[in-house]
Formats: structure tokens, sequence, C-alpha cells
């Protein structure tokens, strides 16, 4: 066998490296076309369609029958005696027909029908507001377009988005969307969802019953003919894999027989297909046609496979591999650089699927490398990976810092990959790089609570907003990217990576995420209750209580918690009230024992404070870098400045927590006139008079103020407290500054905290919750609002009552708040708050800053 491997490899070598090719050159080399967002507008632009079509078409070469095999043997580096073994070779893989072994010693997945989220935790909430977006679908909207293609009456209006009726992707989303209610159903057991989903694949089925060949889809074959003819058309095989997993999902989670018939059809039905190419034409025609996004179409027969146990579904996983990009990886070379990443991933998905199926070692070794260089070259801090939706070369990220980063896609792929090396090797990274991915990259591409509100990217330059940009936030029900596919797939299935199972004498559970749950631990015969503290940044501890109750006395089994590495050795654990040891970071603490239902585990785990360099290795960006606290990756609430110069060495001594008494201190002050509602609010240099803002928005940060009272040996509870009192206002996005005079009848600025004679005022109550702020340093002046223009004034000769009026402001609670987990990052200059990125909404931010020595 291994000598077998070893011949592989250097076939792959052969195949790979421009020396020494045989036959075809495989180029793969991604056009513009591959992006979802260009290939939208080249849809609609003629003249650009001719010229981009010129330099998209590249050849592929896959070994899959004997001929081509054979035609491919690598005969300068090969003997002539070494063709038998050569052909012998390939005849067993293209054999494998049995399931192989080696998922043996895999971890299993714990049902999501097991698991239920705390529905007060922040996972427990995006999860609801989820699920309110799954609910507002209406079923005849979403088969329109399949019921038009399959000639029967439909019924209401299509969606709009990528499911226009014109879109070329449509039906795409459908797929997603049976993946998400199904994960949803198992995760909730929802009633009104389960009749939903039941009803699609109802109506879906009718589809597909009409056209009487096992095709279904919201668009027509003659999509199929063009990518067969080399013709231009957008990723039909895309949108085939997300119906058939989404088909696949609905049986498998939902036990609904009729999605297996359906989804088992199509597999036929493409079978069939794609031999008539190759009959007709060659395996290279067939293999042109994987330069289109085709999907994880590899990793769905795979899976199909499993089920069915056919070896037609096993050859047509296998013909939708693509050696041409996993070869380099499978002689740990990166080549990622310039290839369209989501095309990519799910291509390694189902490669990691084809080792589980056939046992053959170099498909894990490709995944664990993979994986390896996306963590060492071309990961940001939030566990992201890509620029637009591209790879860029490796270790050179400083420069990659833009709107279009991080496409959601790709982290809920890169969330698979990990997760499935887990489940492999139970190596600690992967579920460290699984929290870290979910935390920051996941959790914050929804708007707050605001269901089906969601971005296509993450922005990761500085000052910039998931509200700002080319995308911004979708809609509802006109958005419909690909990246709303997966999100609603990632917040449905939030409870599936939390426990993991083994099998045994004594079974253990491994807990690998700190998620507020409960577990109906079946294998174990114990319910698990699982509460986890919401983290805070003025207790640096994560807490955490699992409660244990036995359903069956007298059985012994084993649980296993995750010690991060971000954690220290001073981390606690203990069983019944008495310690745990715990031996080091980046390992578990496991107790095994015959479980009784009063016992508790209680953890204890300190969070630090660190920081981390952008992947790049030019010393030019040496200075660049994130801070994270835990898992959580802290931004700045900053317009684009991003120079931080520490006012000493240790982190925690410059990077102070937020107490949780700030937020009853914040005040935004507004006035009306005719019927639009103003704020005050602050520029970079002065006060001005803006719209109203919401919370959550940009403005809503330059309108909220901090007071603080001037005399140190006092306090101030709350602005009601303040009123008769001398104050002073922070800015609540510029710790550390106050609003200050600059003299009478001129606008007020902003100063540091050294200037707090000129930031002094008294808080003047008044009629109906109005207040005024009038001047301590110079008596009977106030702050004045004219027209937009905030200046300190004195009453001459004005009429009192206008004077008054536009004195006089309406004293609210602060639009925006701190998040529990806020810090106040003190440079020698400029000081920032520090709030987690998946908190954000439209607030303006800045991930990684330049820290000057």
């Amino acid at each position: 066998m291994k000598m077998m491997i070893k011949m592989l490899v250097v076939v792959i070598l052969c195949l790979f490296c421009d020396n020494i090719v045989v036959g075809k050159e495989c180029t793969n080399i991604p056009t513009q076309l591959s992006s979802h967002s260009l290939r939208q507008q080249f849809m609609n632009n003629n003249t650009w369609k001719e010229q981009m079509l010129l330099s998209h078409n590249h050849n592929h070469l896959t070994p899959t029958d004997e001929s081509t095999w054979a035609n491919l043997l690598p005969r300068r580096v090969m003997k002539q005696e070494d063709e038998y073994g050569w052909m012998m070779l390939y005849r067993q893989i293209k054999n494998q027909g049995t399931k192989s072994q080696v998922n043996d010693g895999f971890l299993n997945e714990v049902c999501l029908c097991d698991v239920r989220l705390d529905p007060g935790s922040i996972h427990g909430q995006a999860q609801q507001t989820n699920l309110e977006y799954l609910l507002m679908f209406d079923v005849d909207r979403l088969v329109w377009s399949f019921r038009k293609t399959a000639g029967l009456p439909t019924a209401g209006v299509a969606y709009g988005g990528w499911e226009t009726p014109d879109q070329e992707l449509r039906g795409h989303f459908v797929g997603h969307y049976l993946s998400a209610t199904a994960l949803m159903w198992a995760s909730t057991g929802h009633k009104i969802l389960n009749e939903k989903m039941t009803q699609l694949v109802s109506a879906l089925g009718e589809c597909q019953e009409k056209m009487n060949t096992g095709y279904l889809s919201a668009f027509p074959t003659e999509f199929f003919d063009r990518v067969e003819a080399s013709q231009r058309v957008w990723a039909p095989y895309y949108t085939i894999h997300k119906i058939m997993a989404g088909l696949l999902d609905q049986y498998v989670l939902a036990g609904n027989n009729q999605a297996l018939q359906m989804v088992t059809k199509m597999a036929n039905y493409f079978c069939q297909r794609v031999k008539n190419v190759i009959n007709m034409y060659t395996i290279e025609r067939h293999w042109q046609s994987l330069n289109e996004e085709y999907g994880g179409m590899n990793d769905v027969m795979y899976r199909m496979y499993t089920i069915t146990g056919d070896t037609n579904h096993l050859l047509m996983a296998n013909l939708f591999d693509k050696p041409c990009f996993l070869g380099p990886l499978a002689i740990k070379a990166d080549e990622l650089s310039g290839f369209h990443s989501n095309t990519h991933i799910p291509i390694v998905i189902g490669s990691q699927m084809r080792y589980e199926v056939t046992g053959d070692p170099i498909y894990k070794e490709i995944g664990m490398f993979f994986m390896d260089v996306i963590n060492s070259s071309h990961m940001y801090a939030t566990g992201g990976t890509s620029l637009g939706e591209f790879w860029t070369d490796p270790k050179r990220l400083a420069t990659t810092l833009e709107m279009e980063n991080e496409e959601s896609c790709t982290t809920y792929n890169m969330l698979k990959v990990s997760r499935i090396l887990f489940r492999w090797t139970k190596e600690m990274a992967y579920a460290d790089y699984y929290e870290r991915a979910l935390t920051n990259g996941v959790l914050g591409i929804q708007r707050g609570k605001e269901p089906g509100i969601m971005i296509y990217m993450l922005p990761l330059g500085p000052g910039m907003s998931k509200a700002t940009g080319y995308h911004r936030w979708g809609t509802p029900f006109d958005s419909f990217w690909c990246c709303y596919g997966t999100g609603i797939e990632s917040f449905s299935k939030l409870g599936d990576s939390i426990y993991f199972e083994e099998a045994g004498k004594d079974p253990g559970l491994y807990i690998i995420q700190y998620i507020s749950s409960s577990v109906n631990w079946k294998l174990g015969h114990i319910f698990i209750d699982h509460k986890v503290m919401p983290v805070v940044s003025w207790d640096s501890r994560l807490r955490v209580t699992t409660t244990i109750s036995s359903k069956k006395e007298g059985l012994s089994s084993t649980l296993h918690f995750r010690i991060p590495f971000w954690t220290t050795l001073n981390a606690k654990a203990t069983l019944n009230g008495q310690g745990v040891p715990i031996a080091s970071t980046g390992m578990f603490v496991s107790v095994t024992k015959i479980w009784s239902s009063s016992d508790v585990i209680t953890l204890e785990l300190p969070i630090t404070l660190r920081m981390e360099a952008i992947q790049d290795d030019r010393s030019d960006y040496a200075s660049l870098q994130a801070i994270l606290y835990g898992p959580y990756l802290l931004v700045g609430l900053t317009t684009g400045y991003s120079d931080l110069k520490p006012s000493s060495g240790s982190l925690s001594d410059w990077i102070i927590p937020v107490p949780s008494y700030y937020n009853s201190q914040l005040i935004s002050l507004s006035q009306e006139t005719g019927n639009s509602t103003f704020a005050l609010a602050h520029t970079t240099k002065s006060l001005i008079m803006i719209n109203f803002p919401g919370p959550g928005t940009s403005d809503s940060v330059f309108s909220t103020f901090r007071i603080i009272s001037a005399d140190s040996k006092t306090s101030v509870s709350s602005y009601n407290d303040a009123i008769g009192k001398n104050i002073m206002l922070e800015p609540y996005n510029n710790p550390g500054m106050l609003i200050v005079q600059q003299g009478k009848e001129q606008e007020l600025g902003i100063s540091g905290s050294s200037d707090q004679q000129n930031a002094t005022f008294r808080l003047v109550g008044g009629a109906e919750g109005m207040v005024r702020l009038e001047s301590v340093s110079q008596m009977g002046c106030f702050v004045h609002s004219l027209n937009g223009t905030v200046t300190l004034r004195c009453n001459r000769g004005e009429p009192d009552s206008r004077f008054v009026a536009a004195t006089s402001f309406m004293a609210n609670n602060g639009i925006s708040s701190y998040h529990p987990i806020s810090f106040v990052a003190k440079g020698l200059n400029t000081n920032f708050l520090l709030q987690p990125l998946f908190s954000l909404r439209d607030e303006q931010y800045t991930v990684y800053f330049n820290i000057l020595s």
C-alpha cells in the first residue's frame, strides 16, 4: 500500500509540474467570471460577455477511464515493466465499491435533534432571528421558477435578487432553504417550519414528476447543453448541488423519504448525462465544465453513495473531484493564490468525504495540509479568508484589507473543513479555529435581531462598516446572494459542533465549544445542561457550569472539556466542588465516572488579552496587529485612524475594561424642529446637529456621550442624577477626550482630558425632561443650537423663549451603549473604544492597528 501511495504522489508530480507534464496541461486559472458579483454584472453587458469569454476556456485533465489513464502513464519516470502495476493501481481506485472502515476511529456527531441552545444566549438569539426569517417565506414564491420550468401553473410572484426568473443562478437559495429548514427543524422541532418544508418538498416533487426525467431545477436543461458545449452559463452545477444537498438533508435530518427518492432521481439523471458527454465527446469535455463553479457536487455524491451504495454515485463523485486543484495540495504546495475561494473549499470538503468513503490516505493529507496552509498564510484574525472572492499571495495580507473581504460563504465552508478534521484527529487546533471563525466570522453577519438582514462580505479595512461598500446589508426578499444561502444554514446549525461522541466500553462525549446549551446524550444515557455565563470585560474569566442528570444507573462514561489555547495555566475545574487537575492549555480535561443526577462540573478559564500580527512576512507591516480577548476579536470604533502607541508595555496596563456602570452614564441630547428630531453629535473638531439616528447606526456612535462628574470625589449614576451638578461630556467613541468651550459665540470643540476648565458645564434641569448645558467658567452662557451649528451663546437681547428653546435639549438614554465586552485602549496620543466585531451593525471600525513602538 505504501508503494502505491508513493506511485500516486509521483503521478501527481508528473501531472502538475510544468517541466514534466504528460498529456494536457491542467491550467485551472480562474477568470474574473469566477466571482458571483462580477458574473451578475456580466450577464447584463453583452460587450463584456464577448471580451471575457475569450479568456474563459481552460483545459483540465482527469484520470477516469482506462484509455485516458494509460495515456497519463509517466513514462519519463516509470519503467515500461511498471505499466501493469500502474493499471492495477487505477483499477483499485476505480473499483472502490465498498465503504471503508477508516472511520471506525472517528468521533461521531451528536444529532442536532438532541441539542438545544439556551434561548437567552447570543447563539440562541441568532438562531431565533434566523427561525423567524425562515418562517417568513411563501412556498409558492419559492417554487415559482421551478413550476415555470416544469410547465406547471405558477402562483404569486417570484422572489427578487438572484432568485428572479431571469437570473441564471435562480433556484440556488431554494436548495439552501431545504438544508436550512431541515437543520432548524432538527435544532428546534418547530412544527410550523416542519409543515412548510414538507410542503416545499412536495411542490418540488410535482415539478420533477411533471418533467419525468429525474431532472429538477428552476432553469431548463438547456443550461447544461451550454455547459457541455463550452458556452457561457452561470454555474448550473452549483445550483444543482444546493438542491441535491437540500433534499438529502431533508431525508437525513427530517426523515422525508420523498426527498430521498427525488435526490436519487437527480443523481441518476446527472450520472447518465455526464456519461453521455464523455461517450459523445471526451473526458476532457466534461472536465472543462469544472472551470465553472460547481459547489460540492463531489461531496453530495459521496454522501449519496453512503446511503444508496450505488457505485454509479461513487463514480460520479470521482468525476467531480478536481485533481488539478487537489494535486498541489497532495504534495504540500501552496498554489492557492488567484483561485476563487468558494469554488474550491467545497472541493476540499468533497475530498474529505472521499477519504471517509474510500479510506485513501492521500485525501486525509490533502484536507490537513489545506487547513494548515489557510491557518498559517491566508487567514485574517476573524478566521476568515479571501479578498473579494479570491485568495491572494500567501503571507501578504496587509495590503488586502478593504471593504470586500472575507466572503461569508468561505467561512461557512471552512468551518465544515475544520469540524471534519477535528472528528478525525481530536486535535485542539481545529476546535480552536472553529470557535474563532464562528464567533468572529459568522455571528456578526446578521444585523442584530432583524430577520433576513445579512451581509455578503465582511469588511476588514480601517474605518470600514458593514453598511457601506458594494454589497452592504442585504434585504429579506430581494438579495438572495450565495451568502444568504449559507447564512441561513449557518444560523440553523449553531449547535452542531458543540458535542461529539465516541463509542466504546466507556463512551466519551467531547464538549468543544462553550455555548450555553443542553444535550440529551443517548449513548451515555445522561442529560447535560451546559451553562456558560456571558463573558464580560471586567471579569476576565469564562465561567461554565455543567449539570448532569443520569437516566440509567450503573453506566460509566467520560466527559472531555476543551481547554482552549487562549486561556492560562490558572484555569480551574471542579467535580462536585473537588478540584480536577488540568495538565495544560490546548488539551482536554477529562472526567470518567458513573454519573448521578447530583453531579456538577465547573470550569473557570482565565481570558487573556493578546495581539496577533497580520499574516504578512514583509517587515514594513510587522506593526499591523489585531487585538483579541480570548476568542473575541476586538475592533476600534474609528473612522479610519489606526495608529496606536501603547502607554506602557503590558497589555493589561493600557487596555482597560469598561466598567458595567458606564452604560448608566450615557446620554444623547435631542431637539425637535417641526416634525423632525435632531441629535447633538460630534465630528472630529466640533459639535453639530444631525437627524436623530437609530441604535447600531454609524451616527449613533457620534450622538452618544458619557457624563463625567467634574468633582473627582463624586460620581454620576445617570443623567437624572447629574442634574444640578457640574459635569463633563466624553464622546462615546473617543474615550479620554472632552467636549470643550472655545469662547463666546464660538463653536464647541473636542480636546484632551487636561482641558477640564473649558470642559465643565452645569446640567440645568427644565420642564418635561429638558436639560440645558451652562458654562461654569462663563455663567449665563449655554450650549446653543441654530441651523445645525452648535455654539456657546449668551442671551443678548434675544427673546427669552427663543433662547431657552435653542439651548434646551431632551435628555435620552445613550443611543449607543457599551457592549459587555468593551475596553479602552490607551495610547499616548489617542484612545480607542474596543468592542467585539460580531456585536457591530453599521458602526465604522478598524480591525488591525498600527502599533507604534
